[in-house]
């Protein structure tokens, strides 16, 4: 199969077209012209093409058979306005660009998986989240619904959409794990406000085995929760990687801190959602990872 990639080049990008690759699928790297190259891996190419802007790339959507629709700008920052418009923006134009591209074909219909989040289901505190659950109303949320709406548009195309709703990805080299090391090396590591928070969170290799599971298995369509079954409250979290990395984890980073530095942002730190894997469990899928201190001791060897 031909899958055209966007957002290819960030965190999760090259683990998931690498082990896409694997299978002996054909993967395209849409990327911007200062982020092409380096195509060392069998089955992977660059293609040039800026995705939140119309333009020649977009006849290349249909020399394809299907698209992994990754890209959108970081949530991990302090939300000014701008801020906010970059980050929907960039999610919400590229889909839609992407969408538009796509080429209904009687009989060999376009598959297309594109990426939302469980902050679709907005903040919550143990109420278990299943796919089938409502959307919130806070701003994660709001974007989640209407950038799923932009890649249900592929529908109207003859497509087969898949959403697939990320917990927080846990990895070397980067994400939320690549950031809270540091600071656990350091003794100042520890639980987050009061701790209790849901984390729904899901390793990177659960991850990219996913997305294979996902191509290989044409009768899944809608949206699909991509987090380990078995989240964790935050205090438990940090318990967990500070037993990994041999420190403790008894410094708390007070809430009123918390908001004080990273403002709107602080409240997805401080609250969350208890997300599940429901329909990927009823399909038969089977984590690598489902514990959380099995996760960490594999990230932190490598």
């Amino acid at each position: 199969m031909k899958i055209l990639m966007t957002g290819g080049t960030g965190f999760v990008g090259p683990n998931i077209a690498g082990r896409l690759a694997k299978d002996g699928h054909e993967i395209t790297i849409l990327a911007r012209s200062g982020e092409r190259n380096r195509a060392d891996t069998p089955g992977i190419s660059f293609a040039g093409g800026d995705p939140t802007q119309r333009g020649p790339w977009q006849e290349i959507v249909r020399e394809h058979d299907a698209a992994v629709n990754l890209a959108g700008a970081s949530i991990f920052t302090r939300w000014t306005a701008e801020q906010k418009k970059l980050i929907r923006d960039s999610r919400l134009t590229t889909t839609r660009h992407l969408v538009e591209g796509i080429e209904a074909k009687p009989g060999n219909p376009f598959t297309l998986l594109s990426t939302s989040a469980v902050g679709y289901y907005g903040f919550h505190e143990d109420e278990m989240l299943a796919e089938g659950s409502p959307p919130g109303d806070d701003f994660l949320a709001r974007l989640a619904v209407d950038w799923e709406g932009e890649a249900l548009r592929a529908r109207d195309k003859g497509a087969r959409v898949v959403i697939t709703r990320f917990g927080i990805v846990l990895g070397a080299k980067g994400g939320a794990i690549g950031q809270m090391i540091p600071l656990f090396k350091k003794f100042v590591g520890g639980p987050i406000g009061n701790g209790r928070q849901w984390f729904s969170w899901v390793h990177m290799h659960d991850l990219s085995e996913a997305f294979a599971f996902l191509l290989a298995h044409p009768d899944i369509t809608g949206p699909v929760n991509l987090c380990a079954p078995n989240p964790v409250r935050n205090k438990d979290l940090a318990q967990a990687l500070g037993r990994v990395l041999h420190r403790p984890s008894l410094l708390p980073a007070p809430a009123f801190m918390v908001r004080l530095v990273l403002g709107e942002f602080g409240s997805v730190i401080l609250k969350g959602q208890r997300a599940l894997p429901l329909r990927l469990i009823e399909s038969g899928f089977v984590f690598r990872y489902p514990e959380i201190g099995e996760a960490l001791a594999s990230i932190v060897g490598s």
